[in-house]
Formats: C-alpha cells, sequence, structure tokens
C-alpha cells in the first residue's frame, strides 16, 4: 500500500512540474511576442514575467532528479549492461547486485551531503534571485530526491535478489495503445 502510494505521488509530482513548467515558459514567451502588438502593449506591459524562467529552471531540476529515481523503479534509467549481460549466471547476479548496491551507497552518500548541505543553509538569509524564496527549499530535492533513489535502488535490488528479474522497459509499448500482433484480425482470428 504505502509504495504503491509512493509511486503515485512520484508519478503526479514529476507530471505536474512538467506540465506546469511547460504552461509557465509557453505564457512567458508569449508574453514577449505579444508586447510587440501595438495595441496589447499597454495591457501586457504591467505583467512582470521575469521570475518565471527561474522558477522553470528549479522546477525542472526537480523533474530530472526525481525522474532518476523513476528511471531506476521502472527500468528506464540510463546503464550500460552489454557485458553483464555476456556474463554467465552466477557472475551477473554478483555484477548486476553489486551494480544496485554500488548505486544505492551513491545516492544515499549525495543526499546526505545535499541534507547537510540544505540544513546549513536553512540558517542564512539566502534567497533566489528573481523570486526571493529561500535557497534551502529549491535546494531540497538534493536529498529529497537522492533518498528516494537511494530507496529505489534497494528496492531494485532486494527484488532482483528474490526473483531474478529487473525491471525493463518495452520502448515499443505505448500505454493505453493495444496493439495486434502482425495477421491477427480484431477477434483473434488468423487472417
Amino acid at each position: 500500500m504505502f509504495l504503491r502510494i509512493l509511486d503515485r505521488l512520484e508519478e503526479i509530482l514529476i507530471a505536474t512540474l512538467m506540465a506546469l513548467a511547460t504552461l509557465i515558459i509557453f505564457i512567458a514567451v508569449a508574453h514577449r511576442y505579444l508586447l510587440g502588438v501595438p495595441f496589447l502593449y499597454p495591457i501586457l506591459f504591467p505583467i512582470n514575467l521575469s521570475w518565471a524562467q527561474e522558477l522553470c529552471i528549479y522546477m525542472f531540476v526537480w523533474v530530472a532528479k526525481f525522474g532518476a529515481a523513476y528511471g531506476v523503479r521502472t527500468g528506464i534509467h540510463v546503464g550500460v549492461d552489454v557485458v553483464v549481460n555476456q556474463l554467465k549466471s552466477p557472475w551477473r547476479n554478483i555484477v548486476v547486485t553489486f551494480g544496485l548496491l554500488c548505486g544505492a551507497f551513491f545516492t544515499f552518500v549525495i543526499g546526505s551531503m545535499g541534507a547537510k548541505f540544505v540544513y546549513g543553509l536553512m540558517f542564512t538569509d539566502q534567497v533566489t534571485p528573481d523570486m526571493e524564496i529561500p535557497s534551502w527549499i529549491v535546494y531540497l530535492c538534493i536529498p529529497l530526491g537522492s533518498y528516494l533513489m537511494c530507496f529505489r535502488f534497494l528496492q531494485v535490488a532486494y527484488a532482483y535478489w528474490r526473483t531474478g528479474e529487473l525491471p525493463h522497459h518495452d520502448h515499443s509499448h505505448v500505454e493505453g495503445i493495444d496493439v495486434q500482433e502482425p495477421g491477427v484480425g480484431a477477434a483473434g482470428v488468423t487472417r
């Protein structure tokens, strides 16, 4: 139950941040170009969107940190496994498990260093340049995203230890679209 809630929360956060960043960028660009239209200038000039670029950069950083954890969970995270796939079963299992545990260790270290950095930043008056929000809020994505990614590495390692299966992503599959096999009709009858 907890894992399903965490999975869904992760997906909602990523999708929402991407959608909002895209919308904000579109509005800021449209605003900039519509300022050149003489009759719209008096209406649009008082609207200040100087903060839009900064906010979108922060949103995409958060998407990247949480998207990396999503990638580990679903098997779409970048990995070079050409040599690993050539290994025989006992060596392959050892190398894959070692790689997953190294990923967990690395992200734990990054998360811990990020948490220390954010904690130190909380007691300063440092704010972002345009939006003037506390900087520690922006940098909070480092420990949160890294710890989530560490958890995902451990989750995948545990599942691999139990089942011998790694999450994998079928690049030809698009969710919500059912593709029939060639030569098979709508009723499943071979033509």
